[in-house]
């Protein structure tokens, strides 16, 4: 057990399997880096600690890493909402552990503490906050509640690759990016123009708000507040409801199509101009701050520096250091292929096997064309009943009834105010008090029609989300095992001595293959250049471990499009 104190001194105390300590060590907090080295060194523990931004970073920063953790705010996120546990209680009153996952800043250990576990089978060590025993106390309520649970070996699996994702999390954003900031600079100019000065916009956008101004005959149109511009909009006889894309495409005027380029310069000015060069990038890195289960599905979230909505126009930015080649990675229809392996779908899986998902779909007959079949599953997995997808998602049920009857299913659960769960355990939350309200007061015999309507678009609009979630979170936790497996195999590859050293990267990566980026279905890899071609076969071999571990022997195949060049573009 690790315990800081107030004079920043580290207390390490061994527990046996029964958590009854053994012997005691004191030592500087300094001196935490060295310890945590030996023991992974000498026994690849399971580090168990409150947060891994917390506690991870300072030891990264010392050029240490680790390979196992059980993060614990992250798994009591999971454990109290899972069906999969009946008796939460427990867990639910430890209100403590509630912070959202990726809350707390990365930070110096202060008034937290570590624990290590000793049993037949693994050394266990545990960083939590406040006292050391409340860290003991929320690590026996977690490991209670596995085995009390329903399916402790899943639980315990994705528990696992959670943790291991805070880990991959930490180290991608120690690590950074490899950023070419001349590069952004030059694509930042060639789309936007010059940098403007501060309080001024780029003179493209410049023109292109002019010129919408001139087409709806409003020289005081305000482009930038979506409410001002809505009203000038209507006022040029533009029936809309609002200023989204998706609705701004379908109409025919020439303020249109300069609105829709403005916007597209907008977002880029304001999300990745030079503003975010200047915040995000130093020493020729990108760092963002990753949030691993930030998303109700398990998907990740960031918290800086959007690094899960860097545009495409970006991507050459992205280039690897002299020496060093970028492995990129990318998961053809990760969401299909998912659902086909978890309702054992064999008619599906074979329409994607070796081959793209879509055509094979067309292949099969069930649609003419790849677009079509592209909005038929897409409409499957997202509930929509009109338009071409709609139209199409029936002939998905009729060739593929197994898959479909698992999102159907999630999707009658939801409209009912259930709850469903992921592959491996991961629950929805069910609908708040507002939603029962709703349908409550529908079901009374004096319900008016509007409420009746009310409750059902209420009730279809949950069942959609219940039928996405099991798709989506299933397929972040295929997500989370590639790259828990991913992580270790490259950290098992020996470091490239003769290369140049990647020293930007941090002294823990700077002469190693490292994963610098994730994003859902994607990953990329900074690679030695001698060692890259390695590092693509680590992320194939890693692709069919993670389908291994989750669906067995299903034969659902997860293809990967995967390129080794200086920058992450795609060919």
């Amino acid at each position: 057990m690790l315990g800081n104190t107030a004079d920043k001194r580290v207390a390490a105390v061994t527990l046996n399997g029964l958590g009854d300590p053994i012997d005691r060590v004191d030592l500087d907090a300094e001196a935490l880096p060295e310890f945590v080295a030996a023991q992974e060194s000498a026994a690849h523990p399971r580090w168990v600690w409150s947060d891994a931004p917390s506690w991870y970073s300072p030891l990264l920063a010392a050029g240490v890493t680790v390979d196992r953790c059980h993060d614990l705010r992250l798994c009591h996120a999971i454990l109290r909402h899972t069906e999969l546990v009946t008796d939460r209680t427990a867990l639910v009153e430890a209100a403590r552990w509630d912070a959202a996952p990726g809350a707390v800043e990365p930070k110096a250990p202060d008034s937290s503490a570590l624990f290590e576990i000793e049993d037949d089978t693994e050394r266990i060590a545990a960083e939590v906050p406040h006292d050391i025993d409340e860290a003991r106390r929320e690590f026996e309520r977690q490991r209670t509640a596995i085995a009390a649970s329903s399916d402790p070996g899943r639980l315990q699996l994705l528990l696992a690759a959670e943790s291991a994702g805070a880990l991959a999390g930490v180290e991608m954003g120690a690590a950074g990016v490899p950023w070419d900031e001349e590069e952004h600079g030059r694509i930042l100019t060639e789309t936007l123009g010059r940098r403007p000065s501060p309080g001024q916009k780029p003179v493209k956008m410049v023109e292109l708000a002019d010129a919408v101004r001139d087409a709806l005959g409003d020289p005081d149109a305000s482009l930038d507040s979506p409410p001002k511009l809505l009203r000038s909009l209507r006022r040029a006889g533009i029936s809309v409801d609002s200023t989204s894309r998706w609705e701004l495409e379908d109409q025919q005027h020439p303020a249109i199509e300069p609105l829709l380029k403005y916007k597209r310069l907008a977002r880029l000015y304001s999300a990745n101009g030079w503003a975010w060069l200047d915040e995000w990038v130093r020493d020729g890195r990108y760092h963002p701050v990753y949030v691993p289960g930030g998303v109700v599905t398990g998907r990740w979230a960031s918290s800086g520096g959007g690094a899960l909505q860097l545009p495409r126009a970006l991507r050459p930015a992205l280039r690897a250091d002299p020496g060093w080649m970028l492995v990129s990675a990318d998961v053809a229809q990760l969401e299909p292929r998912v659902l086909a392996a978890m309702a054992g779908d064999t008619a599906m899986a074979a329409a994607g096997r070796g081959t793209d998902l879509y055509s094979g779909i067309v292949e099969s007959g069930v649609v003419a064309t790849r677009q079509d079949a592209k909005l038929a599953v897409l409409g499957a997995l997202y509930g929509s009943t009109t338009g071409d997808s709609g139209r199409l998602v029936p002939q998905l049920r009729r060739i593929f009834p197994s898959a479909m009857a698992v999102v159907d299913r999630a999707a009658a659960t939801g409209e009912q105010g259930g709850v469903v769960s992921t592959w491996l355990g991961r629950s929805s939350q069910p609908p708040g008090d507002e939603w029962r309200g709703v349908q409550a007061r529908a079901s009374q015999p004096t319900a008016s029609s509007a409420e009746e309507r009310r409750a059902r678009s209420s009730a279809r609009s949950q069942g959609r989300f219940t039928r996405n979630f099991v798709v989506q979170g299933t397929a972040a936790e295929w997500a989370l095992a590639w790259i828990a497996d991913l992580r270790l195999r490259l950290a098992r590859m020996e470091p490239a001595r003769d290369a140049r050293p990647a020293r930007a990267s941090g002294h823990a990566f700077e002469h190693r293959p490292h994963l610098v980026f994730f994003l859902h279905d994607e990953v990329i890899v900074h690679a030695p250049a001698e060692q890259a071609e390695d590092a693509a076969e680590a992320v194939r071999a890693s692709a069919v471990a993670a389908g291994r571990l989750l669906f067995g022997d299903a034969p659902v195949d997860f293809p990967l499009d995967v390129q080794i060049a200086e920058r992450a573009v795609k060919e």
